[in-house]
């Protein structure tokens, strides 16, 4: 069992995809921050100083101050501007990955043009044919 687990950690796929959560989480921290403090004060300015993290409707009828009071109350609270940054957090990193595929792709595509035109068999050399045509004069 344990040269299986071996086999198994060795893997490509494995090994590319702990990379791959690595990253990813290391991205989100990149785009709450590009969303928190980029994205979200510029919509608050053109929408008249909303900010979305801050929106929710009380559910307790206390009328709690802030979403942050609401929560250390322990009020129920419906959240819909946490919802508003999380969509928009989605919509980011959904147009970054579309970005980064296509680029990879672009690049594959490059890749595989530069591949193909190396191992398509190149034709005589110039030697070549000054040789056959030498040979033919000979006959």
């Amino acid at each position: 069992m344990l040269n299986e687990f071996k086999t198994f950690i060795a893997r490509g796929n494995v090994v590319d995809l702990a990379v791959g959560i690595i990253i990813g989480a290391a991205f989100t921290a990149i785009v709450n921050s590009l969303v928190g403090d980029l994205i979200n004060p510029i919509i608050g300015l053109i929408t008249g100083g909303v900010d979305f993290s801050n929106l929710f409707i009380d559910l307790s009828g206390t009328d709690p101050a802030s979403l942050a009071a609401a929560k250390e109350a322990g009020a129920p609270v419906f959240a819909y501007g946490a919802f508003i940054t999380a969509v928009i957090n989605f919509l980011i990193i959904a147009w970054v990955v579309f970005l980064l595929v296509k680029a990879v792709n672009k690049l594959k595509e490059a890749t595989a043009k530069k591949e193909a035109a190396e191992a398509a068999p190149a034709g005589p050399t110039e030697l070549d044919i000054l040789m056959e045509i030498r040979d033919a004069l000979k006959k």
